[in-house]
C-alpha cells in the first residue's frame, strides 16, 4: 500500500464526497501545526484509535502534540480511525492510513504513539496498525517500521495488548516521550531489539517482549520474569513532578466533537481513596497548578481559539486547594464575556455555597453530583462517605441558586450490595427531586446515571468478583420500574458491556489471542453500543480456550500474583490489601490530605525531590512559584554516552 502524500491527496478528492463527514479526513484546521517534512529529523504520528469526533477531545494527545511540536527538529501529526464507510473505501483502493497534517502514510513516520485511555479501544488499535500497512504483532516489525508506543490509563495492565505494542509508557508521558525519541534518534541505525534494550532502561518504559509469563495449572499467573538484563523486575511508573504549561492553542475541529470546549487540567491526582477508582490510585501524588497559570492560560485560549466554554479538569475539582479563589478571579476577569465554565467532579461534601455563587451561571444545563451509593453501609464499603443530609442540603443549595436539573451518578454491583441498597438509590433520587420541586415546581428534574461496578487493577477491589449478570439485570429492572415519571430520567449502561470491559481490564497475556481473533472476526468500535459484536468476542474466547468468567466473576486469592504484578504504580500492594480487608469490615479512611496512610507514594518521590528541590513535595504538594517551569529532561545514555539534547 505504498503511496506518496500527493497520491493520497488525489485519491481523497475522489472519495471524500462518498463518505459521511469528510472533514474528519481533510486536516487543515485552525491551529494545526504543519512543518517542512524534509527538514525534520524525527517524525511522530499521534493516534487516538477511534473517530476524529472523539479523538479531537482527547487532552492527553493534544498535550503530546504541543510538547513535541515545540521542538525545532521534531514533528507530531495526528491520526484517527476512519469510520466504517471510509475504511471500506480505503481498503478497496489500497489507501494506507495517513496523517491529517501532511497526508503522509503512517508507515513513513519514525514513531507511532497510540493513546489507550480505555480497554474498548484494543481492537481499534489493531485495526489502526493494520490499516497503516504494518504487521499487528511487534515481533513481526523490524527497525524499518515505526516504533509503536502506547500509553494511557488502559496501559496500567498492558498484558492483553502486550504482543502488539513495542513499548508501553507506564505513567505520565510528557517526559518519557522525549526520552524515547532521544534514544531512537541516537540508535536509529541499530536493530529493533537493541533499540528496545536501551528504551527498557528509561523509567516508566515497559517492553513486553523482555518478560516471560508462566501460569499455574489453575490458570492463574505463577510468575512474570525479565529475560534480558536491561529489563527491571518491576516497571515503576513515571511521574511528572511539575505539570507542564497548559495547552492553549487547541486545534479547532471542522466537525462537531464530543466536547466542544477547551480543557485545562487544574490538578492531577486525588487523595480521596475511593476503593473502586482506578484513576485515583494510579495518578498519585496530587499536583496543582497555580491560579495565575490557569488564568493566563484561559486568556491565551480565548485569544487563540474563540471557545466559549472552558472545562477546569481534575479527578476532584472542588478539592483543588484554591478553587474558591480561582472561580472568584475567573468571574472578575472573564465574567463580562458570558463564558461557560464547567467544573466537573465536584465532591458533595466540599461543594460550598460560595463555590456555587462563583460558578453562578443559570444558563447551564445541570449540576452533577456523584454519591455512587445511597446507603451508609455501601458508602463505607467503597470509602466514599457522605451523609444523606449532606447530599440533600447540597441539592437544596443548588436548586436555590436557580439550577433546575441535578444529575446524580450511582454504581450498582458493588461488593456486598443487596437489593435494599438499590432501593435506596430510588428513594434518594426522589428525595432530591422533592427538594427541587420546593423551588421550581414541575420544572425541577433529576437525571440519574447508573453504571455497573468493574473491579480494576491497582485498586483495593482488584481481588473482587463482578456482580452476577442476572443480579445486575434484576437491580436495573427495579431502577427502570421505579425511576420514571415527571422530573425523573434514568440512564444506564448495558451490563454486558461492563462484563466485556471487566475481562479486558483484568486480563493476562493469553487474552491477547482473544483480542486478535475477535478483531479478525470483525470486532471493532467496541465502545459504540450499536457496533459492539458480542458474538465475535465469545467465539474468540471459545476458539482460544479461555473462559471470560475466569477474569470477571472469580474472587482472587489474597496472595494471588496478578497479570500486572510487574507494573509498579508506586502505591504498594500491602496498602491495597489493607484497604481491601478494611472494606470487608466497612471501615473507612479519611482523605489522606489530613492523614498519611503510607500508601507507598512518598518513598517513591525521593528522586523527584532531589531533581526539584524548590518544590514542596508534601502529599499533596503546595506549589511555591506563581509559574511552573517544566523540569529539564535528562537525556538517556546509549553505550555510556549521553544523547544530544533535543532541539
Amino acid at each position: 500500500m505504498g503511496m506518496t502524500p500527493e497520491q493520497i491527496e488525489v485519491m481523497l478528492e475522489r472519495i471524500l464526497p462518498r463518505v459521511s463527514k469528510p472533514a474528519r479526513y481533510t486536516g487543515g484546521e485552525y491551529n494545526q501545526v504543519v512543518k517542512n517534512w524534509d527538514e525534520i529529523d524525527f517524525k511522530v504520528a499521534l493516534a487516538f484509535p477511534d473517530i476524529y469526533d472523539l479523538g479531537m477531545s482527547n487532552l492527553g494527545l493534544m498535550i503530546l502534540y504541543d510538547i513535541i511540536n515545540k521542538h525545532r527538529n521534531l514533528l507530531a501529526e495526528r491520526v484517527y480511525c476512519p469510520w466504517v464507510d471510509m475504511e471500506e473505501i480505503m481498503r478497496g483502493n489500497n489507501i494506507p492510513l495517513f496523517s491529517l497534517e501532511t497526508k503522509h502514510p503512517i508507515r513513513d513516520f519514525d514513531l507511532l504513539g497510540i493513546s489507550l485511555p480505555y480497554e474498548q479501544l484494543y481492537t481499534n488499535a489493531l485495526n489502526l496498525i493494520d490499516l497503516a500497512g504494518m504487521p499487528i504483532r511487534a515481533e513481526d516489525r523490524d527497525a524499518s517500521y515505526p516504533l509503536v508506543v502506547a500509553g494511557g490509563h488502559a496501559c496500567y495492565n498492558p498484558e492483553p495488548m502486550a504482543p502488539f505494542i513495542d513499548v508501553f509508557v507506564i505513567g505520565e508521558g510528557e517526559e518519557a516521550i522525549l526520552k524515547i525519541i532521544g534514544v531512537m534518534r541516537a540508535a536509529r541505525h541499530l536493530d529493533r531489539e537493541t533499540q528496545l534494550r536501551y528504551i527498557a532502561q528509561i523509567e516508566g518504559c515497559y517492553v513486553p517482549r523482555f518478560y516471560d509469563v508462566t501460569y499455574h495449572d489453575d490458570g492463574t499467573v505463577q510468575a512474570i520474569t525479565p529475560n534480558v538484563p536491561e529489563a527491571p523486575p518491576k516497571v515503576l511508573k513515571t511521574i511528572v513532578p511539575v505539570l507542564p504549561p497548559p495547552v492553549t492553542d487547541f486545534i479547532i475541529p471542522f466537525v462537531e466533537t464530543v466536547h466542544n470546549r477547551a480543557p485545562i487540567e487544574i490538578m492531577r491526582g486525588c487523595t480521596r481513596g475511593c476503593r473502586f477508582c482506578h484513576a485515583g490510585m494510579v495518578t498519585r501524588p496530587v499536583r496543582e497548578r497555580p491560579v495565575a497559570e490557569i488564568l493566563d492560560a484561559m486568556e491565551q485560549i480565548l485569544e487563540k481559539t474563540g471557545y466559549e466554554e472552558i472545562a477546569l479538569l481534575s479527578l476532584s475539582s472542588s478539592d483543588y486547594t484554591h478553587v474558591l479563589e480561582l472561580t472568584q478571579k475567573i468571574g472578575e476577569r472573564f465574567g463580562h464575556l458570558g463564558l461557560n465554565i464547567s467544573l466537573p467532579s465536584l465532591r458533595i461534601e466540599t461543594v460550598s455555597t460560595q463555590l456555587m455563587d462563583n460558578l453562578g451561571d443559570s444558563k447551564r444545563g445541570g449540576f452533577t453530583l456523584a454519591p455512587e451509593a445511597a446507603t451508609e453501609k455501601m458508602r463505607n464499603i467503597i470509602n466514599k462517605y457522605v451523609t444523606h443530609e449532606e447530599l440533600l442540603e447540597t441539592a437544596r443549595e443548588i436548586y436555590r441558586r436557580n439550577w433546575r436539573t441535578i444529575k446524580l451518578y450511582f454504581m450498582i454491583g458493588h461488593p456486598m450490595e443487596e437489593m435494599s441498597d438499590v432501593q435506596a438509590i430510588i428513594e434518594l433520587s426522589k428525595q432530591v427531586l422533592a427538594e427541587g420541586r420546593r423551588f421550581h415546581g414541575k420544572k425541577a428534574s433529576v437525571n440519574v446515571g447508573v453504571s455497573t461496578f468493574i473491579p480494576k487493577p491497582h485498586t483495593p477491589f482488584q481481588w473482587e468478583p463482578m456482580d452476577d449478570l442476572a443480579q445486575v439485570e434484576a437491580k436495573l429492572a427495579l431502577l427502570k420500574k421505579e425511576l420514571r415519571g415527571p422530573g425523573l430520567r434514568l440512564r444506564w449502561n448495558d451490563p454486558k458491556e461492563s462484563v466485556f470491559e471487566g475481562f479486558l481490564s483484568r486480563g493476562d497475556r493469553r487474552m491477547a489471542e482473544v483480542v486478535a481473533l475477535a478483531w479478525k472476526k470483525g470486532a471493532k468500535f467496541d465502545a459504540w453500543m450499536e457496533r459492539f459484536n458480542e458474538d465475535a468476542w465469545m467465539a474468540a474466547f471459545a476458539e482460544v480456550g479461555l473462559d471470560p468468567y475466569f477474569y470477571t466473576h472469580r474472587r482472587r486469592r489474597i496472595d494471588e500474583v496478578f497479570p500486572w504484578e510487574h507494573i509498579d504504580v508506586a502505591v504498594t500492594k500491602k496498602f491495597l490489601t489493607q484497604d481491601y480487608l478494611m472494606s470487608q469490615q466497612q471501615e473507612t479512611r479519611i482523605d489522606c490530605r489530613h492523614h498519611c496512610f503510607a500508601c507507598g507514594i512518598l518513598p517513591k518521590l525521593k528522586d523527584l525531590r532531589r531533581e526539584t528541590p524548590e518544590e514542596a513535595w508534601e502529599c499533596p504538594p503546595v506549589p511555591k512559584r506563581k509559574h511552573h517551569k517544566p523540569r529539564e529532561v535528562q537525556p538517556p545514555m546509549v553505550d555510556g554516552i549521553p544523547l544530544p539534547v533535543i532541539q
